[in-house]
């Protein structure tokens, strides 16, 4: 079979690793960060050492064309944002070495630049939060000065953002808040938008998983948002398999309009003020929660792989459903840090772990990833002890809560 060589190897390459391992594909990983986890999967045949994509771009494109020789052109699935937005910006010289496992720049900037999603989706009638998108301080402040608070200052390129400042966006309670947010991002050379909150609880989420070609969907699966990290506005901790028809049809017509190949992890919120599910973002590689449908019959990497390798068009599995997943380190951290702060008794708490359930990282047959996890969040932890409670980094106010015991591994 030939080799799958995936690119950063976080809690959404981890379940790709695993996915592709487990049916015999031999598994390169291409890290750029230490402090990954599925590097050391007993599904890894070899670890090689790479730049960083964005930080580093032609020297990372050149390390990946270099090793290409030894693969016989195999399967290149970028499974970070960086690693995507870098992989696909450079797909025409990368597909002359590699079947490349991601859309065509012209489609992923669709996707990675927020800008550019919700002007698409707007186009194609499907709902978002009311979004503006400022030129200026003058921009910016004229929005503050009409805005129903608090509001978001959200960034065009979450990754770069994320990178940046170490939270997802900022919330904002006032027009002096928006305004030192936005010369913040301003002054790091990043792009934002100025949006609406969605109100309503983190199980208002849903995701609108599928598998899809020249923007036609050919497998999909929906999972709903149940508890987040931190809570309101960060990546899903624990997620159910159910069906979310409302998710669905908006999914399908955004996607169509990107003209998207592959898979994408579209995100929804429910907005309690009219039921209407609105956009919050489309991710172009595969998701945090990644194992949850594989667990649940719908195997993404493996219909990919099976697809761009050999040819075989996937067809729609029947799905489990009522399934949870859960980041379980995460989880536990922010049940601890948000006791008593969110709407949930202790037996919400406990449910997804007496039901059918599937671990971001935990498996008794493949233990090493958990270890990573446990000492990263020993080194993170101790650092986050030494600087204080970390509220006097240069930053604006209300960002997303650093708390070590819930930080994110990786955006969904």
């Amino acid at each position: 079979m030939r080799p799958a060589i995936v690119v950063s190897a976080f809690t959404p390459g981890l379940a790709v690793i695993r996915s592709l391992g487990a049916r015999g594909v031999p598994v390169v990983v291409m890290q750029y960060d230490d402090r990954d986890v599925g590097h050391v999967s007993k599904h890894v045949r070899e670890l090689i050492r790479v730049p960083h994509p964005e930080q580093e771009e032609a020297c990372f494109v050149d390390r990946v064309i270099s090793q290409a020789p030894r693969f016989g052109r195999g399967l290149l699935v970028p499974a970070s944002d960086a690693a995507v937005a870098s992989i696909s910006r450079h797909k025409d010289l990368l597909e002359q070495h590699y079947i490349v496992a991601c859309a065509d720049w012209s489609v992923t900037r669709l996707a990675i630049e927020k800008e550019r999603t919700y002007a698409l989706a707007e186009e194609a009638g499907v709902a978002v939060p009311k979004t503006i998108v400022p030129r200026s301080m003058d921009d910016a402040e004229r929005y503050g000065r009409t805005a129903l608070y608090p509001c978001l200052v959200k960034p065009s390129q979450g990754h770069l953002f994320y990178a940046r400042f170490g939270t997802k966006m900022f919330e904002v309670a006032d027009l002096d808040q928006l305004l030192r947010s936005y010369r913040a991002a301003s002054e790091a050379g990043l792009d934002v938008v100025l949006q609406e909150i969605v109100p309503g609880p983190d199980s208002n989420g849903a995701n609108y998983n599928s598998y899809s070609w020249e923007g036609e969907p050919l497998v999909e699966f929906t999972a709903q948002k149940v508890r987040g990290s931190p809570p309101r506005f960060g990546s899903p901790r624990v997620a159910l398999s159910t069906d979310v028809p409302g998710v669905v049809e908006p999914g399908r017509r955004l996607l169509r309009a990107m003209g998207f190949s592959g898979f994408a992890c579209t995100e929804f919120k429910r907005d309690e003020r009219d039921g209407v599910w609105k956009l919050m973002e489309v991710n172009g590689r595969h998701n945090l929660s990644g194992s949850l449908a594989v667990h649940c019959g719908v195997d993404f990497p493996w219909l990919q792989y099976r697809h761009l390798v050999d040819g075989i068009v996937p067809s729609q599995p029947a799905p489990r459903r009522n399934v949870y997943w859960i980041d379980e380190l995460r989880d536990i951290g922010c049940d601890v840090a948000y006791l008593g702060r969110e709407p949930f008794r202790a037996r919400d708490y406990v449910k997804p772990y007496l039901s059918p359930h599937v671990f971001a990282i935990t498996d008794v047959r493949d233990p090493k990833p958990f270890l990573i996890r446990c000492w990263n969040l020993l080194v993170r932890a101790s650092a986050f002890v030494r600087r204080g409670t970390g509220r006097n980094a240069p930053q604006p106010p209300r960002a997303a809560d650093e708390d070590p015991s819930c930080v994110s591994a990786g955006r969904e």
